[in-house]
């Protein structure tokens, strides 16, 4: 029933707790999972506290139960153990405190646990978030590798010095967050969402050591599983050991078998690709060579067919020459000249062709083969043709 109230006629703390202690006492048992974040176990005393923490979320309730409930628990009760509680929320007007009054309490076993998670993984594949083709391929040299492992732990170092062994200039943005218990799913879920934000973060390992099956839960639960999926930088799972199969393995970009293939995974090695460059450049090397010997035989071969070319056009031109040099000759007086004729020509120059064009007592030049001589018409006489 809700509250006539006003600035005016406020109502006292004491009637705003009662009724919401009498509205949630209404509300009847249920039962609730969750993950264990504190018990202080409380020797002799009849009733045990415990804090009941989400699997996902940043949320947790009291719990209060009876210690004889509490010690016929099989395993024993514990921080970080899942169960399953049937109880009933109460409400303590006095100190405004909810709690839940727990009526039975299971652990849930291993058994239950690998069941869920195989639904879960059925569930996620039939969405698709383990095809092939969602994957992104990893950067041959990353600027920057995003790293997300449990505080000074041994993935850590086997990822950070693997990589570097392989390639000394690897550069590292680490994120060192719980990796089990209750803060795991929220802490590694914020490094993710952290380093997929940093623009020259080019990949991003997420790893741990193995551990059993509980310890490797948070790699299992939905919300981080979803995170990954989202990403937008490539993932590399490295979680535990070969055996150890999260689901997270199976929505990560690349599945490393350990910390430490991950850490070779993620960077090329240094010694390969310099052996690979002198390779390359030797082989280049060699190519160029060989193809400066066939240029060069190509030249070679072509420079004698010219100068066949060139000697045989040559002596033909030469021949050519000769016979018109030849042809030449027999058409020139000089030629004339050599079998024993000789010119005769005016003082002008003309040559004389007609005995009738000369005149008694002029003078002629008159040219053998061998020089020329002066004479004088003294008689004319003309033939007939």
């Amino acid at each position: 029933m809700a509250l006539d109230t006003g600035p005016d006629s406020p109502v006292p703390v004491r009637t705003v707790s009662q009724k919401l202690g009498d509205w949630i006492g209404r509300l009847g048992a249920i039962w609730v999972e969750g993950q264990v974040a504190d018990f202080r176990p409380r020797p002799n005393a009849r009733m045990q506290f415990l804090v009941l923490r989400d699997l996902e979320a940043n949320v947790s309730l009291s719990v209060v139960a009876d210690a004889e409930l509490v010690g016929r628990m099989d395993p024993p009760l514990e921080i970080g153990q899942r169960l399953v509680v049937w109880a009933k929320p109460e409400f303590w007007s006095g100190r405004g405190s909810l709690q839940l009054r727990a009526r039975t309490i299971r652990a849930v076993g291993i058994g239950e646990l690998l069941a869920r998670l195989a639904q879960l993984q059925a569930t996620l594949a039939a969405e698709g978030l383990f095809a092939p083709e969602r994957k992104q391929p990893l950067p041959f040299l990353p600027r920057r590798i995003g790293l997300v492992c449990g505080r000074g732990s041994d993935a850590e170092h086997d990822v950070i010095v693997n990589a570097r062994d392989r390639w000394p200039a690897a550069d590292f943005e680490i994120r060192e967050v719980a990796v089990q218990g209750v803060n795991a799913v929220s802490e590694v879920t914020a490094a993710l969402a952290e380093l997929d934000a940093i623009e020259d973060v080019d990949v991003i390992v997420i790893t741990r050591g193995g551990g059993s099956v509980e310890d490797l839960l948070p790699f299992s639960n939905e919300a981080l599983v979803r995170a990954v999926s989202a990403a937008a930088t490539p993932v590399v799972s490295a979680i535990g050991h070969e055996q150890d199969n999260p689901i997270l393995d199976h929505v990560a970009d690349y599945r490393a078998s350990t910390p430490t293939d991950a850490g070779k995974r993620i960077v090329p090695s240094f010694s390969e690709q310099d052996a690979l460059v002198a390779g390359l450049l030797t082989r280049g090397r060699s190519a160029v060579l060989r193809r400066l010997d066939t240029e060069t035989t190509w030249v070679d071969d072509a420079r004698r067919r010219i100068d066949r070319a060139l000697r045989t056009r040559l002596e033909t031109l030469s021949a050519d020459v000769d016979h018109l040099l030849a042809r030449a000759r027999g058409l020139s007086p000089l030629a004339t000249l050599e079998r024993g004729y000789a010119v005769v020509q005016r003082a002008d120059g003309s040559v004389v062709r007609d005995a009738g064009e000369l005149e008694p007592g002029e003078e002629l030049q008159v040219r053998v083969q061998r020089g020329s001589l002066t004479a004088e018409v003294t008689a004319l006489s003309q033939e007939s043709t």
